[in-house]
């Protein structure tokens, strides 16, 4: 019986913490759709030119990239998250900028 119920504590274990990673990964996903929403936004609107769309466009995929190397073993660990985190903050920021420099199409 306490063989049973060591077993059932880790496997629910397990699973809460594969849970815990998915959704980290979901999370970063829905940041990187809602920026690049942003900067189309932004295109669109005539907020962003050309060279700052092409930069922008750039600092995704760099993000793109790193978050695939993080995610090369399975998941993604809490300090491979934090750096993804802080280039997602980043990005936001230069979005953000840009689109309200001034400076049109």
């Amino acid at each position: 019986m306490r063989v049973l119920a060591k077993i059932l504590v880790v496997t629910l274990f397990v699973l809460g913490v594969s849970t815990a990673s998915l959704a980290g990964q979901r999370w970063i996903d829905k940041r990187e759709y809602h920026q690049q929403e942003r900067i189309r936004q932004g295109i669109r609107s005539g907020e962003l030119n050309r060279r700052e769309t092409e930069r922008l466009e750039a600092q995704e995929a760099r993000i793109r990239v790193d978050e695939r190397f993080a995610r090369a073993d399975g998941h993604i660990s809490a300090r491979e998250r934090a750096r993804l985190d802080r280039e997602l903050d980043h990005a936001s920021h230069d979005i953000y900028r840009q689109k309200h420099d001034g400076q049109l199409r």
